[in-house]
């Protein structure tokens, strides 16, 4: 990816995803009701129990559904943000476990993806040949693209973790914050508060291109330009390109500057404090809200960012620190919600499985970080909450919407 409670005591804060606008019921938590509408009584869904094959990798859960989950856990470079995920999907698998309202229907195939394009089209030839009706992962773009394709063929819907809208497509969903999404959300929020003149600056690589292409169609979706435009390709420009936008940051016509890469929002802060320009606003990307340099960053005070909504990793985090002996990253939600989704009986045990229309209706889910959504060519939407920088944190100035 570009650069992610006592089980039983605390049931009612674990994920649930909710189809459509329905509500059976639910549970409260704080401000947030969890809805379970396909909980009907289990003696009316039908439950056969077929016995699937045996399956290389570990394998949880006791459904008659096959679910293939594909993580890159030898990957060097990926190999603990792979074990995370993994642990987010064991924690909801116990969570349907221990609910006596929830069907299992649903049984785990972890598969490790490796870390080329060829692995994990081997490992998803596998869970194939194994009965997989349904893939979750993997976690790298290509790698995701590659899945796809040799899903695709089965005709088998992949929902993977990469947060490139290019790896998406037609079945192949991608469950992830995507810059389009971050991206029109902060920009609109800004809008809000009156900012009209938006400039953003991106790094010269392919993230940075993602990027620009996501600002640029978030600035058209609200009716205006960009007011600039900027590309460098290390920290050292970042004091020629505030000098090049100084006559426009004087004049007000760059009200509002977007600076998506983390790595160098602290050098961006710095510059426009030396210069003294009042009233410019700083918007960062969902990237922002890994990195803990920038609240203490000068210059950044102020400064906006789109985030997943704080409260479900929360919700989980006590139990994932006891089961597996650290905190959870924030992409821990993500498996957790796949799995989740993965067992609803209207997807799982539906003829097809985990049919399209299912899978793409508008109004969405309400998974562990709130509403998501399924778009027909594979993207995804997340609600995103906003956060503001200052007083050495970031705090939410802005409930999480789409």
């Amino acid at each position: 990816m570009a650069g992610t409670v006592g089980l039983r005591a605390i049931a009612a804060g674990a994920l649930a995803l909710a189809l459509g606008a329905c509500s059976a019921g639910g549970f409260a938590i704080g401000d947030r009701v969890l809805t379970f509408p396909w909980d009907a009584p289990q003696e009316n869904v039908p439950m056969a129990q077929a016995v699937l094959p045996a399956a290389p990798g570990e394998t949880f859960g006791q459904g008659p559904v096959r679910v293939a989950l594909l993580l890159p856990l030898s990957d060097p470079a990926l190999g603990g943000m792979a074990t995370a995920l993994a642990n987010g999907a064991r924690l909801a698998m116990s969570f349907i476990e221990a609910n006596p309202n929830i069907a299992e229907n649903i049984t785990i195939s972890l598969s490790d993806s490796g870390a080329s394009v060829g692995s994990a089209s081997q490992a998803a030839t596998a869970a194939l040949q194994d009965g997989a009706s349904l893939i979750l992962g993997p976690v790298r773009s290509d790698q995701v693209m590659a899945v796809g394709f040799v899903a695709r063929s089965a005709g088998v819907p992949v929902i993977g973790f990469a947060n490139t809208s290019s790896a998406a497509a037609p079945g192949v969903y991608l469950l992830s914050v995507l810059p389009e999404t971050a991206t029109k959300r902060s920009l609109a929020y800004a809008l809000g508060k009156g900012s009209r003149g938006f400039a953003g600056a991106f790094p010269a690589t392919e993230a940075g291109a993602a990027q620009e292409r996501a600002f640029r169609q978030a600035v058209a979706a609200i009716g205006l330009s960009p007011a600039a435009v900027y590309t460098y390709g290390s920290a050292a420009e970042v004091q020629g390109i505030v000098q090049q936008a100084m006559p426009m940051l004087k004049t007000g016509y760059i009200d509002t500057l977007f600076v998506p890469d983390p790595m160098v929002a602290p050098a961006f802060g710095a510059a426009l404090q030396q210069t003294g320009a009042a009233g410019l606003l700083v918007v960062g990307s969902a990237d922002w809200d890994s990195d803990g340099r920038l609240a203490q960053a000068p210059g950044l005070t102020g400064a906006i960012y789109p985030a997943i909504d704080p409260r479900g990793l929360l919700a989980i985090s006590a139990e994932y620190q006891t089961r597996f002996g650290s905190p959870p990253p924030q992409l821990t939600t993500l498996a957790y919600t796949a799995v989740i989704l993965a067992n609803v009986k209207t997807l799982s045990l539906s003829n097809p499985r985990y049919e399209a229309a299912a899978l793409t209706a508008v109004s969405g889910f309400n998974g562990r970080d709130g509403v998501f959504r399924f778009l027909a060519n594979g993207q995804g939407e997340y609600a995103l909450a906003i956060k503001q920088v200052g007083n050495g944190g970031a705090a939410v100035v802005e409930g999480a919407k789409l």
